[in-house]
């Protein structure tokens, strides 16, 4: 009897561990499987924002190309950076809200980093403001205008490096932030150009080089 006992309980032992081990891997399984449903597609992000920055700074560019005397961007061409930064904005928010989660430091990541963004953007114009008033020429306005938001974007790309060691980032960071540079010695209105096919470009080629997601 007291040898029939002693086996039910390894019996009962040997069931709780095999209970308790498959009910670690299923968690571990979901745990997997809920982080590669939360990874951001990075090919869709880069290829998106890279589209949207082709088309608005080569309608900018359309739309001044060919001025004597320049004069800068009409209405419709400015409205279109203020839609290129939302679209920026709007692209880069959801990309950090599926890299950091919904709850806790990741909502408090995520905002800070949209309200950098803004700030930058905010200071753009601002900025612009004061050279307009200066008595700046609309030839340097115009070449403040192209080059200013991405020195913005370059440098929030590196700062976000910073912080997560994504080289991807690093790179399209260091690569905008040159591009901003030297893209003004093109003239006012090249600098559109300049600013469409070299940023523009750089994200395609990041969405091409970018490994697909893993299925959830």
């Amino acid at each position: 009897m007291q040898d029939s006992a002693g086996t039910d309980r390894d019996i009962n032992d040997q069931d709780l561990t095999m209970d308790a081990a498959a009910a670690a891997a299923i968690m571990a399984e979901a745990s997997d499987r809920a982080r590669r449903r939360l990874q951001p597609n990075l090919r869709a992000f880069y290829a998106v924002r890279g589209a949207i920055w082709i088309l608005g700074y080569g309608l900018i560019w359309l739309s001044v190309r060919g001025q004597h005397p320049f004069h800068g961007p009409n209405a419709g061409g400015y409205a279109a950076v203020v839609l290129i930064s939302a679209a920026a904005v709007g692209l880069t928010a959801g990309q950090v809200q599926a890299e950091t989660g919904l709850r806790g430091r990741s909502v408090l990541r995520r905002w800070a980093y949209i309200l950098s963004v803004l700030a930058g953007f905010g200071a753009i114009f601002a900025l612009e403001g004061a050279l307009v008033r200066a008595g700046a020429s609309p030839s340097v306005v115009g070449i403040f205008e192209a080059s200013a938001p991405i020195l913005v974007l370059g440098l929030l790309a590196l700062a976000r490096f910073s912080a997560e060691r994504n080289w991807a980032t690093a790179g399209l960071g260091l690569w905008m932030v040159l591009v901003a540079a030297v893209g003004g010695y093109a003239g006012p209105a090249t600098a559109w150009a300049v600013g469409a096919l070299a940023v523009g470009l750089a994200f395609l080629l990041a969405a091409a080089v970018e490994p697909r997601a893993p299925r959830a």
